[in-house]
């Protein structure tokens, strides 16, 4: 008889009482939140445009789990500079009834150094990056070594645009353990640029933009349409793009 696979950890989030002027609370994507955001599910992509939003809901929730903002799990407690948006405070998250998550880490690219020097000043031991100090391989190599080693069924993690470490084999690599441990009862919430992340199977995708969130098919997606247009004629493509105005 098969085992049935546990609810996803994380079933929605909602925001209240949110200030009316300033940043981020004028993008509509966080505007969106008020009505309420689905999240039930064992994968959840945002894309969207520079700016929209997606990196800032995502950091959100991580502030509002008790995961290190900067990255890391919620054993992490460094700060180098405290620029995250005070979202957190006016989320409120919908969890399962049952156990936690055996893990929780938020993988971000843009501090991953900061979450390197981090673990070689803890100085335990590196079984959940490969063996090796994050700082002793590639940006791309130490976050696959972390994937690979440090992530598990049954945890939650977070990643925000973990493509920017990554070549398109890596994006592949990166893939390849999302499908197989949220089909084993991990949760991924992951803002993203990249048509190959995107392509998960059986994800929930939205996309951020000047109209708040809405859910989008895979072939709707403005990272898949701009790639596949580009790479259809690029020539032509870039005709456009570079022509006088």
């Amino acid at each position: 008889m098969s085992r049935k696979r546990a609810a996803p950890f994380l079933r929605s989030v909602r925001a209240e009482a949110l200030p009316a002027r300033g940043w981020p609370w004028e993008l509509p994507a966080v505007r969106a939140l008020e009505a309420g955001l689905d999240l039930d599910a064992p994968v959840v992509m945002f894309c969207g445009d520079n700016g929209s939003g997606k990196s800032t809901i995502v950091e959100a929730l991580a502030a509002e789990l008790g995961i290190n903002v900067e990255g890391g799990s919620r054993n992490f407690r460094f700060a180098t500079r405290e620029t995250e948006a005070p979202l957190a405070e006016h989320l409120v998250l919908t969890r399962r009834a049952g156990p936690r998550p055996v893990d929780s880490f938020f993988l971000r690219a843009e501090t991953y150094y900061n979450v390197a020097t981090e673990v070689e000043r803890l100085g335990g031991p590196l079984d959940g990056y490969g063996g090796f100090s994050p700082h002793d391989r590639s940006h791309g190599e130490g976050f696959l070594d972390l994937v690979a080693n440090r992530f598990r069924p049954g945890g939650l993690y977070l990643l925000d645009e973990p493509e920017s470490a990554l070549s398109v084999h890596g994006c592949l690599a990166l893939l390849e353990v999302v499908v197989r441990l949220s089909g084993a009862g991990a949760q991924f919430i992951v803002a993203t640029h990249s048509p190959v992340l995107l392509a998960c199977p059986g994800a929930l995708r939205y996309e951020t933009g000047e109209d708040g969130i809405a859910p989008v098919d895979y072939d709707d997606a403005g990272p898949v349409r701009l790639t596949r247009g580009f790479l259809a004629d690029p020539q032509q493509f870039l005709h456009h793009l570079l022509a006088d105005d």
